[in-house]
C-alpha cells in the first residue's frame, strides 16, 4: 500500500516526465533562418548577417573543427611614428580553428612551434597534448542549422584586437581603455568573397587619468578619445601543393622556425623554412618559363604623382630578379583599381602611409605558420620621407642663385631614392633580409641602407644626379634564384641550391645582415648602414671633401626666396654630419675581422685578421673628423646665421640611423637616439 507522501512524489515526477519533451523544445536553438529574419545575408566564406537596426554583426560559423586563417590589421592609423599605429599596420595571421561544446563556440590558435611532422596520429597527438593551445575568444550559439552556427560577433570585432591601449601605455603616452559605448561595427568596410571573409569596426580609447604624452597630443582632436578601425579577415588555408623550401643561412631569407619532435635523434629537432611566395613555372623543364600564376603587387591608388610613377617603377625591378630565377612576367606592380579595398588579404600593397613625424618605412608579412609561405605583402612608406631627401640633396647643392630652378636635381634625387625604397621594403615582403654587405660590391642588393653616393662633376661641382641606383643587384638575382627558382626537375635540388650560393661567393658576392652591422662595435669590416665603397677609408676621404665644398657654399643660396633665415638651421645639419656613418664605417676596421656566414665543407673563408697598416690608417683617417678646424663652421656662416644669439647656449643635438635634428634643451631625448651637446 502506498502512502499519500509517496503517491505525490509520484504524480510529481509522471508530470515532469510528460514535460520534459516541452522543456528540451522551449530549450533548442531556433534556426539561423529564423534567427536572422530581416537582417542582411553577405555570402561568402564565413556568411555574415547584418543587423542594422541594433548595429550587430553575427557570422555563421559552417567550418566547425576547420582550421582557418585569422589576421588582424589596423586601416586607419594614429598617425604618431614613434607610437606605432600606423594605417595598414598588420598585426600578424593566426591559424585558428572553431569548435562548439554545448551553447559555447570556441576560438582555439593551436600551438604550431611545437609539432611532429610524422604519419603516426598518436605521435602527432602526444606533442599536441604536451604544449598549451590559446583559446583566443569564446561565443554564444545564438542559432544553429545542420553543422552550422551563428554566433553574435559583434563585441568580438569591437574589441581593442590590435593592443592599441597596451601599446599607447607602454610608450608611456596615457592610461586608455576600451569604451564600448562610443565603438560599433563598421558595417561600410564588411565584405565577403569566396574565400575570405572581411569585417571591420570603429574602436574607441578613452584616457582614464587625463594624462596624454608628447607623442600623442599632437596627433589626436582631443585626447580624452582616441578612435580608430580594426580590420578582421578569416581566409581559408592554402592548399598542400606548396612545397617548402630548408633555409640556409648564407640565403639571406627570412624563416619560420619550429621544433619537431618526429625527428631522428641524430638530426637537429628545430626545423626552418624559408619565407616566400607561392610561385611554379608553367613549363618547369623550360629554362624561362611564364609563371602558373605570378606575383601581383598593389600600390595605394592615394599616391601622388610623381611619387607613385617612382615607386611603381621601383617596385618593378624586382622582375630583373625574378627572370635571373627562370621566371617571364612573374612579377608585377601595378596601381590598386578603386574598387578595391587595401585592406583585403587577397591583395599584396604598398601603402603610402602619412605621420606627423618622419619615421621608417617598412615590409611585414601574413605567413603561414606551418610552412612559411607568404599570404600577403604589406609595405608601408612614410610620406614625409621623401622631404628630407630633398632637403639633403638641397644642403650640398645649394641650388638657389636664381629665382627658379630650370632643373630641380634635389627632385631627382629623392625621386630616385624612392624608386630604392620601393625595390628595398617589397624585398623584405618577398622574403628577404637585409643585407650591408652589398654596398662594398657595386651596390649589389637594393637590400642594403643606401647612402647617397655623391660626387664632383667635371667642373668641380658636387653632383647629386647618381646617387641611387636604377636597377636590382646582382646580390638580389643570386637570393631570388635560390629562393624561387622551379627546382621540381631536379635530380638534386640539395645540391643545386647549394651551387647557387656558392658560386655567388666565387663572384666575391657577399651577404651579412642586420645582427652583425647595427651595433657600432661590430667587427665585421664590410657590414655597415648607410655606407658606401669598397674601402671605407677612401670612401670617408671623399666624403670629408663634399662636406667641405658643401659648407664653403652653404648660405642664401641653399633656401628659396622668401623663405625664413631661421629655416637654415635644418638644412644645415645633415651637411654638418653628412660624413657620420662613414666614419662609423672606418671605425668598424679597427679591431675588425673578416668572417663569412660559411657552412662546413663550402670553401668559404671562415674568419680573417685585419692588416695592421689598414687598421692604422682607418685611424688617422678618423682623427682628422675631430680636429677643431674640421669641426667648426666656416666664418661666414656662422655669422650668417643670426638665429643663434637668440637661442639657448645648450642645445641637443639628436641624431639616429635616419637623420638629424636640433631640438630645444627641454625636449625629451628618445631612447632610441644618441645624443650630444652643441
Amino acid at each position: 500500500m502506498i502512502n499519500i507522501k509517496t503517491f505525490n512524489y509520484m504524480k510529481q515526477l509522471f508530470f515532469l516526465l510528460l514535460a520534459m519533451p516541452a522543456i528540451a523544445i522551449s530549450q533548442s536553438l531556433p534556426s539561423i533562418a529564423e534567427k536572422t529574419k530581416g537582417m542582411m545575408k553577405m555570402d561568402g566564406y564565413l556568411p555574415v548577417y547584418r543587423d542594422d537596426q541594433n548595429g550587430k554583426l553575427f557570422i555563421e560559423i559552417n567550418k566547425l573543427d576547420q582550421e582557418l586563417l585569422y589576421v588582424m590589421s589596423l586601416p586607419s592609423g594614429l598617425g604618431s611614428n614613434d607610437i606605432g599605429l600606423d594605417r595598414g599596420l598588420l598585426g600578424g595571421g593566426r591559424i585558428v580553428k572553431f569548435t562548439k561544446v554545448g551553447k559555447k563556440v570556441l576560438m582555439t590558435e593551436p600551438n604550431y612551434a611545437y609539432r611532429a611532422n610524422s604519419e603516426s596520429a598518436k605521435e602527432r597527438e602526444r606533442v599536441e597534448l604536451a604544449f598549451a593551445k590559446s583559446t583566443l575568444w569564446g561565443f554564444t550559439a545564438e542559432a544553429e542549422t545542420g553543422n552550422a552556427v551563428l554566433v553574435d560577433a559583434t563585441e568580438f570585432l569591437t574589441r581593442d584586437a590590435m593592443q592599441a591601449a597596451n601599446r599607447i601605455r607602454r610608450m608611456q603616452q596615457g592610461n586608455y581603455t576600451l569604451d564600448r559605448n562610443r565603438s560599433a561595427m563598421y558595417f561600410q568596410a564588411c565584405k565577403n568573397f569566396p574565400l575570405n571573409t572581411e569585417l571591420e569596426a570603429t574602436i574607441t580609447l578613452v584616457n582614464s587619468d587625463g594624462f596624454a604624452g608628447n607623442y600623442l597630443q599632437p596627433v589626436v582632436p582631443s585626447t580624452e578619445a582616441i578612435t580608430l578601425r580594426m580590420h578582421h579577415s578569416f581566409v581559408q588555408l592554402p592548399d598542400n601543393n606548396y612545397k617548402p623550401r630548408v633555409f640556409d643561412p648564407r640565403s639571406s631569407f627570412n624563416h619560420t622556425s619550429f621544433f619537431d619532435y618526429s625527428t631522428p635523434v641524430s638530426e637537429p629537432i628545430e626545423k626552418f623554412y624559408i619565407n616566400r611566395h607561392r610561385l611554379a613555372k608553367k613549363d618547369p623543364s623550360a629554362k624561362v618559363s611564364e609563371p602558373v600564376k605570378p606575383i601581383v603587387y598593389y600600390l595605394d591608388n592615394g599616391t601622388p604623382e610623381p611619387i607613385r610613377t617612382a615607386l611603381l617603377k621601383g617596385g618593378n625591378w624586382w622582375n630583373q630578379a625574378f627572370e635571373a630565377a627562370g621566371y617571364k612576367n612573374a612579377f608585377v606592380v601595378k596601381l590598386l583599381p578603386d574598387s578595391c579595398d587595401p585592406m583585403d588579404i587577397r591583395y599584396n600593397m604598398i601603402n603610402w602611409v602619412h605621420r606627423s613625424t618622419r619615421g621608417w618605412s617598412y615590409g611585414a608579412s601574413v605567413v603561414d605558420p606551418r610552412t612559411g609561405e607568404i599570404i600577403k605583402g604589406q609595405v608601408s612608406l612614410g610620406s614625409l620621407r621623401v622631404r628630407q631627401d630633398y632637403m639633403i640633396a638641397q644642403g650640398l647643392v645649394s641650388p638657389f642663385k636664381e629665382e627658379t630652378l630650370k632643373d630641380d636635381p634635389m627632385l631627382k634625387m629623392s625621386l630616385d631614392r624612392l624608386e630604392q625604397l620601393s625595390a628595398h621594403e617589397i624585398g623584405h615582403t618577398l622574403g628577404l633580409m637585409h643585407n650591408y654587405a652589398a654596398s662594398v660590391v657595386d651596390r649589389s642588393s637594393v637590400m642594403d641602407y643606401p647612402h647617397p653616393l655623391i660626387r664632383f662633376n667635371a667642373k668641380g661641382e658636387i653632383d647629386v644626379t647618381n646617387a641611387y641606383d636604377h636597377k636590382i643587384g646582382e646580390w638580389d638575382k643570386v637570393a631570388i634564384t635560390w629562393g624561387y627558382a622551379d627546382l621540381s626537375n631536379s635530380k638534386n635540388e640539395l645540391a643545386d641550391l647549394h651551387k647557387i650560393l656558392t658560386d655567388a661567393a666565387a663572384r666575391g658576392l657577399k651577404f651579412i645582415s642586420d645582427r652583425d652591422a647595427r651595433a657600432p662595435g661590430g667587427l665585421h669590416p664590410e657590414a655597415h648602414l648607410w655606407d658606401n665603397g669598397k674601402e671605407p677609408i677612401v670612401e670617408l676621404e671623399e666624403m670629408i671633401k663634399i662636406r667641405q665644398k658643401a659648407l664653403q657654399q652653404f648660405g642664401i643660396n641653399t633656401i628659396r626666396k622668401g623663405t625664413p633665415m631661421a629655416f637654415l638651421e635644418d638644412v644645415l645639419v645633415p651637411v654638418y654630419f653628412y660624413h657620420r656613418y662613414q666614419v662609423e664605417a672606418a671605425t668598424k676596421l679597427i679591431g675588425g675581422m673578416q668572417y663569412n656566414y660559411a657552412l662546413k665543407g663550402d670553401g668559404q673563408v671562415v674568419t680573417a685578421s685585419l692588416a695592421k697598416d689598414l687598421q692604422a690608417n682607418a685611424m688617422a683617417s678618423i682623427l682628422k673628423c675631430l680636429d677643431p678646424e674640421f669641426l667648426n663652421l666656416p666664418k661666414g656662416l656662422a655669422s650668417l646665421w643670426h638665429l643663434l644669439k637668440r637661442l639657448p647656449t645648450c642645445r641637443f643635438l639628436f641624431f639616429s640611423t635616419q637623420s638629424v635634428s636640433i631640438g630645444w634643451h627641454n625636449r625629451p631625448i628618445p631612447e632610441d637616439m644618441e645624443w650630444m651637446i652643441w
